[in-house]
C-alpha cells in the first residue's frame, strides 16, 4: 500500500465510510477506490479535486501525494528566479509544428513560460506532460 492508499483509507475509516459510499460520493467504482488505496492505480487531477472535496482534505497535500511530481510547481524554490528565458523554453515556443499539433494556446503558453522562469531545465515532453495536467484541472477551459 502507498502513502496515498494508507492517508486515504485511513480518512475515510475515520469518516466511517465504505469503499463503496466513498465511490459513490465520487462518481466512480468501488474497485477503482480499491485500487487506489493499494496503490494499483493513481487518480487524475480531476478525481484528485473530488477526493479533497469529498474528504475534507488539503486538495495540494492530496496532490502530491497522488503525484509526487508535483511538488515542484507547489514549493517555492530556493534559488533566485530565473529573468531569461531557458534554451529548453526557446527552442519549445518556436517549434510551431508541435504547439499547433497540441493545439497550445497564448494562456497555456504564459503558464507554460512563468513555469520555465523556475530555473528548473525542462524539455519540450516534459513541457506538453506539464500541459496536460493543466488541461485536466477542474474548471480548466
Amino acid at each position: 500500500m502507498t502513502k496515498l492508499g494508507e492517508f486515504l483509507k485511513a480518512r475515510r475509516t475515520a469518516l466511517g465510510l465504505t469503499q463503496r459510499s466513498l465511490a459513490q460520493k465520487l462518481s466512480v467504482e468501488a474497485s477503482h477506490v480499491g485500487f487506489i488505496e493499494s496503490g494499483r492505480r493513481k487518480p487524475s487531477l480531476k478525481l484528485v479535486a473530488r477526493i479533497a472535496e469529498t474528504l475534507g482534505l488539503d486538495p495540494q497535500e492530496l496532490l502530491v501525494l497522488a503525484h509526487p511530481e508535483a511538488r515542484v510547481l507547489l514549493s517555492p524554490t530556493e534559488s533566485k528566479p530565473r529573468t531569461t528565458q531557458a534554451p529548453s523554453w526557446q527552442r519549445f515556443i518556436q517549434n510551431s509544428a508541435l504547439l499547433a499539433r497540441h493545439h497550445v494556446t497564448k494562456g497555456e503558453l504564459q503558464a507554460l513560460e512563468h513555469l520555465s522562469l523556475l530555473g528548473a531545465a525542462i524539455s519540450a515532453k516534459e513541457f506538453l506532460a506539464i500541459l496536460t495536467l493543466i488541461r485536466d484541472i477542474p474548471g480548466h477551459k
